[in-house]
């Protein structure tokens, strides 16, 4: 017999002597019963990845210091790919980029980090119900008078 079982033993023993002085009880742990104590994973709990409905394409026109505006529509998909297009506005070629790739989630499950993309987009938002806020390299929300601007809503 396991140590394990006489610890239970002793203790069921106790118990019940001191709560129940004129009940007998017996127990038979010939078969070698063991005890199993399941493990499980905590919930990871409400974050935007696990409670929103995220999925889907997001525009904005955002500030622009050598043009008009940049035209910005970002889609994220549930398979964990994006694309990100964006329209300068105002420029004698209107230019046009389209990147597509990865995003990942950070530890929180609030913000999406689009993976690969060139120039000096840092690529990172905040996801929110129906919006997505721009984020800067560091990964804060934009403050000040234009921070409005800086918010994609879902279309």
């Amino acid at each position: 017999m396991k140590k394990s079982n006489y610890l239970l033993i002793g203790l069921l023993t106790f118990h019940y002597s001191c709560n129940k002085p004129t009940e007998t009880v017996s127990w038979d742990f010939t078969d070698s019963t063991e005890f199993v104590v399941e493990e499980k994973a905590l919930p990871a709990g409400d974050n935007s990845e696990t409670s929103l409905d995220w999925e889907g394409t997001y525009f904005n026109t955002l500030p622009c210091e050598s043009c008009e505006g940049i035209e910005t529509w970002v889609t994220l998909n549930q398979d964990g790919t994006f694309e990100l297009k964006t329209n300068y506005l105002g420029l004698n070629d209107a230019r046009e980029e389209i990147f597509t790739g990865k995003f990942l989630w950070d530890k929180s499950g609030s913000n999406v980090t689009l993976q690969g993309l060139i120039g000096d987009y840092p690529g990172k938002f905040k996801v929110g119900e129906d919006q997505l806020w721009y984020l800067d390299q560091a990964g804060h929300r934009i403050e000040g008078a234009l921070a409005d601007q800086y918010i994609l809503k879902r279309k």
